[in-house]
C-alpha cells in the first residue's frame, strides 16, 4: 500500500533572498545586538527585527508599520531571518521597543557604524569620503528657535527648521539641511537631517566636501 505523500509548504523568497544574504555578510544581526543587547526570553532580537525592517524596505511592495506582520505572511522567515522565527513575532509592541532603542543609541551612530562595517567587509575604500548638504524649505508656521521644547528630558527632540541660505530661491521660508557623506565609489557611509548637518560621524581618513557644505 502507497503512502501518502508528504504536506508540501510553500513560501516565497523572491529577491528578498539575496538581500539576507548580503546582511548576512555584513554581520549586521551580530553587530546591531551587540550595540543594542539582547534578552533571552526574545523571540527575535533587535538585529533580526532591523533585518526584518530592511527587508520590508527592499520588497517592492512594502508594508507600513502598523502592517509588518502581515507582510512576513507566506515568506520563508526563518529561512530570511532566523530559525523559529514566525510572521507573529513582529509585533507593533517588538517594533516599537527595537525603534525606541534605535533612538536611544542614535540612529546616526548606528547607521554610520554599520557603513563602515559593511564597506571593510566588501573593501570598499574610505581614505577619502565626500562630503554633501542640500536643503529643503518648509511651508507654515513655527516657533522663534525653530524647535519645539519638548516636555521631558526623555522626549524626542525634532529637528530645527529655521532662516539659511536657500538653494530654492525662497530665503522667506524656513528649512532644515540634509548632509551625507559618500565613499569614492558611492557607497553612503553617513547621513543627518538637522539645521547643522550631519556631526560626530567618526571616519577615519581625508574628508573632501562639497562647496555647499560651507554655506
Amino acid at each position: 500500500m502507497s503512502q501518502p505523500p508528504a504536506e508540501i509548504q510553500v513560501h516565497n523568497l523572491d529577491h528578498l533572498g539575496i538581500v539576507a544574504g548580503i546582511i548576512d555578510s555584513i554581520g549586521l544581526v551580530e553587530e546591531v545586538d551587540r550595540l543594542l543587547g539582547t534578552h533571552p526570553q526574545e523571540h527575535v532580537s533587535c538585529g533580526q527585527v532591523l533585518k526584518g525592517l530592511i527587508l520590508n524596505g527592499l520588497g517592492c511592495v512594502s508594508a507600513p508599520l502598523y502592517l509588518f506582520e502581515q507582510f512576513f505572511v507566506g515568506k520563508a522567515t526563518e529561512h530570511l531571518i532566523g530559525p523559529g522565527v514566525l510572521p507573529e513575532h513582529f509585533n507593533d509592541d517588538r517594533l516599537g521597543r527595537v525603534l525606541a532603542k534605535l533612538y536611544d543609541e542614535g540612529t546616526t551612530k548606528v547607521f554610520v557604524h554599520l557603513a563602515l562595517k559593511a564597506a571593510r567587509q566588501f573593501g570598499v575604500k574610505t581614505g577619502r569620503v565626500h562630503l554633501d548638504s542640500t536643503s529643503f524649505h518648509g511651508d507654515g508656521e513655527y516657533t522663534a528657535g525653530g524647535r519645539v521644547v519638548p516636555q521631558a528630558e526623555d522626549e524626542p527632540q525634532p529637528i530645527v527648521i529655521t532662516h539659511g541660505y536657500s538653494r530654492d530661491h525662497r530665503p522667506d521660508l524656513k528649512q532644515f539641511l540634509l548632509s551625507m557623506i559618500t565613499s569614492g565609489d558611492g557607497e553612503l557611509l553617513g547621513a543627518s537631517i538637522d539645521k547643522d548637518g550631519l556631526r560626530g560621524a567618526d571616519l577615519r581618513g581625508a574628508v573632501m566636501p562639497d562647496g555647499a557644505v560651507h554655506s
